[in-house]
């Protein structure tokens, strides 16, 4: 992999990890489309790795936040009786539980998530899949409810969602603020949550990508490329956050449906 095909890829991943559209159906599609010949685990090793520049994104942008759920977590355990009832202290209590089912499926289905990044076809499916999550939500959602409503059986559902998201062409955002949306929050908050949860897996899966990065062969001449698309991807994805929160206070899912149904369509057929 060259340095500008890490930018392209870099750049791709920034904006699609938030917006609903499947980050890891395009880092699939776009190589495939280009005609770049990437062997198949480097390219898996880099997608996973690049997700960590859009970690350091959603961890930059939501700051404030974090530090109020850490700073709560602590008082928890040092006074689990009383300060679980602090709403910081419960949203990242929903956080760890939304995290659960992801990790779970992640230990269990490892090499067959990373056979699927090698089949542009299945990953029109997965996009099919992600529209028709988000048409759920759209649908069936009365989108009322704050996030301070959500309850520990809310934040399971919604887990189930990331859990999808392992496959590349389920967007991570799509299915998890469909599962929230189908719980009737708020868009937003749906999106919010969203993005907090995406955080411990994000973090889990980064973690074992350096692992498996340092034991390929020649890693070291790998670093530039990783280096240059977690830069881009950390950049984009700020604006990404930004971008969608803004969006989803005043608009809906159904373009992104369309978006995903019809690139979905277009990639079972052509194949």
């Amino acid at each position: 992999m060259t340095w500008w095909q890490a930018l392209v890829l870099g750049l791709v991943q920034g904006l699609t990890e938030f917006l609903p559209v499947s980050s890891s159906a395009h880092l699939v599609l776009v190589p495939h489309l280009l005609e770049w010949e990437l062997p198949p685990t480097q390219a898996f090793v880099f997608d996973v790795l690049v997700q960590g520049g859009t970690l350091l994104a959603v961890l930059v942008y939501f700051r404030a936040e974090w530090w109020a759920m850490t700073r709560a977590g602590w008082r928890a355990l040092r006074a689990p009786r009383t300060a679980w009832r602090d709403p910081d202290a419960r949203l990242l209590l929903l956080v760890g539980l939304a995290t659960v089912p992801a990790g779970v499926a992640g230990l269990l289905f490892k090499d067959a998530v990373e056979a699927a990044f090698a089949a542009p076809r299945a990953v029109g499916g997965f996009l099919l899949l992600t529209a028709g999550l988000m048409a759920g939500a759209e649908l069936l959602g009365r989108h009322t409810r704050p996030l301070s409503q959500l309850s520990p059986g809310d934040a399971l559902l919604i887990g189930l969602g990331q859990a999808l998201a392992l496959l590349p062409g389920v967007s991570r955002s799509g299915s998890t603020m469909a599962a929230g949306m189908m719980r009737h929050l708020q868009r937003a908050a749906a999106a919010r949550f969203a993005f907090l949860m995406a955080v411990p897996i994000m973090l889990a899966a980064s973690a074992l990508a350096v692992k498996d990065w340092l034991a390929m062969p020649h890693a070291a001449g790998f670093a530039l490329p990783m280096a240059v698309g977690f830069v881009t991807a950390a950049l984009a994805g700020y604006g990404a956050i930004r971008a969608l929160l803004g969006y989803l206070a005043r608009h809906s899912l159904w373009p992104f449906v369309a978006y995903c149904a019809l690139v979905g369509l277009l990639v079972s057929w052509l194949g």
